[in-house]
């Protein structure tokens, strides 16, 4: 294994996925979804609508919700289960 996959931090990753929404710790009641999560940058966590990178500790998570539910529906043409398109 090399050191790239030792040295990343498996838990922050888990943590900050796209989609989750956070409140920012400065500024409360302000919340954001989280863009997307590269451990080789810093600060790792790019939040949409928002231009600079922030660290894990300037961020709360509220929700950790990504998408919503769908049922599945057969399509009446083809055999194959239709996929929920959000």
């Amino acid at each position: 294994m090399n050191s790239y996959n030792n040295d990343l931090d498996w838990d922050e990753a888990w943590e900050y996925q796209p989609g989750f929404t956070v409140e920012l710790a400065a500024r409360p009641g302000t919340t954001h979804k989280i863009s997307s999560y590269d451990p080789l940058m810093v600060p790792p966590v790019w939040l949409a609508g928002d231009p600079r990178p922030r660290y894990p500790h300037e961020l709360r998570i509220v929700s950790r919700v990504t998408t919503k539910a769908c049922h599945l529906t057969p399509q009446a043409t083809e055999p194959q289960w239709q996929m929920c398109v959000q």
